[in-house]
């Protein structure tokens, strides 16, 4: 199992979250949150306004996000999803935890660190550093960006 930290669309609540429960696309266990130890800018850009975690350390916020324990096969899944390498790259992020599921296949208490892979982009527009920077997608937010799914965008 690999440790996988979401922090957009894949999230609870989010628009692609039903993506991770799929079991077509492999198992994923919910381990817990977490926010990312180095700032980074968690921007929403493109015209399909989709979430991109720029892989710029130091600059923007603390990324909040979710902890999921993935299978070989949801891992291989995801980097399809993600457009593994063009559109994101999948690295390591060292975080912070804040709460934890006991028995979720990664044992972990709150404070302490941990890493697990994100996909973060370096493949971004010059331009999107400027964008104001989040520290908690949420799709549904005030920022007036709406997610255009997949399945409805025209390339």
């Amino acid at each position: 199992m690999t440790q996988i930290f979401v922090y957009g669309t894949l999230k609870k609540g989010q628009p692609n979250y039903s993506r991770m429960l799929d079991p077509v696309n492999g198992k994923a266990s919910f381990c817990g949150r977490a926010s990312t130890i180095d700032k980074f800018p968690l921007v929403i850009a493109g015209k399909y306004n989709i979430p991109f975690l720029l892989n710029i350390p130091g600059e923007g916020q603390n990324v909040q996000g979710e902890v999921y324990s993935v299978d070989d096969q949801m891992l291989a899944f995801l980097d399809r999803f993600e457009s593994i390498p063009h559109m994101y790259q999948r690295t390591l992020v060292k975080l912070k935890v804040e709460e934890w599921v006991d028995g979720a296949g990664c044992a972990q208490t709150p404070g302490s660190t941990m890493e697990a892979f994100v996909y973060s982009t370096t493949t971004y527009q010059p331009e999107w550093v400027k964008l104001p920077s989040y520290e908690n997608y949420d799709a549904y937010g005030d920022h007036g960006l709406e997610y255009v799914f997949r399945e409805a965008r025209d390339d």
